[in-house]
């Protein structure tokens, strides 16, 4: 997601273009993932079926945040589905879940790979999560720290998606990007640039990500517990 750095305003790769190049990079990403959890017994016919359930569901979710304000419907359930599930499972669904909803409402463009990408690493850091005993399933500081993340998640996931098109948005003024200037330079720069455009919009994300995790966090921790118990998951 950072190789924008790489790449000076005007170039052969900007923000329209770099997108195919961007999709033709994930695919191949996530049938290594899909190839290394069936390898590992991580991706049998029941979770294939449960994967596209919850794909279905963020799909059909989404609409009702679209992100107006900042209000997001959809990574609570990619945050929990990676916490139960595990972090392969979870990186695949932030990719099939954002391509189908971006199917369902019209959605598709250069940005989707980015969104696809940026989700799934969400998805994925939720599974990766530790679980120590005072997280242990069922545990009310589980919650609480899903729901830490579910805030830190939400306000990289704007920076990520900034990242993608910054470079090739603004060429001048101090908030661009700087060809060859220093890591330290640019990183500032971006974080300006965050916080004078999408920081409120970020915020909303945050919230509401922290919210539906609270409200919902535990039943559908319980309820996808069972199923994947039932499965033989975990």
């Amino acid at each position: 997601m950072s190789w924008p750095l790489l790449a000076a305003p005007g170039g052969a790769l900007t923000e329209t273009t770099s997108g195919p190049w961007m999709f033709a990079l994930l695919l191949p990403l996530v049938t290594a993932v899909v190839v290394l959890q069936l390898t590992e017994g991580g991706l049998d016919a029941r979770a294939v079926a449960m994967l596209g359930v919850l794909s279905a569901v963020v799909a059909a979710v989404r609409p009702f945040g679209a992100g107006a304000a900042g209000v997001e419907t959809v990574f609570f359930l990619l945050i929990l589905a990676g916490r139960v599930f595990g972090p392969g499972f979870g990186f695949i669904l932030g990719c099939t879940g954002l391509f189908a909803s971006a199917l369902l409402t019209g959605g598709v463009g250069p940005w989707l790979p980015y969104q696809m990408f940026a989700a799934a690493f969400v998805a994925l850091g939720a599974g990766l999560l530790p679980r120590t005993p005072e997280t242990r399933p069922g545990r009310v500081t589980e919650l609480a720290a899903l729901a830490v993340y579910a805030a830190f998640s939400s306000l990289l996931y704007g920076l990520l998606l900034n990242l993608s098109f910054w470079p090739f948005a603004i060429t001048h003024g101090n908030l661009s990007y700087v060809p060859g200037g220093g890591f330290e330079e640019n990183v500032s720069r971006l974080l300006a640039y965050s916080l004078a455009t999408s920081l409120g919009w970020d915020i909303g994300r945050a919230i509401t990500t922290v919210a539906l995790v609270l409200l919902t966090g535990p039943l559908l921790l319980r309820v996808m517990r069972r199923a994947a118990r039932r499965a033989n998951w975990i």
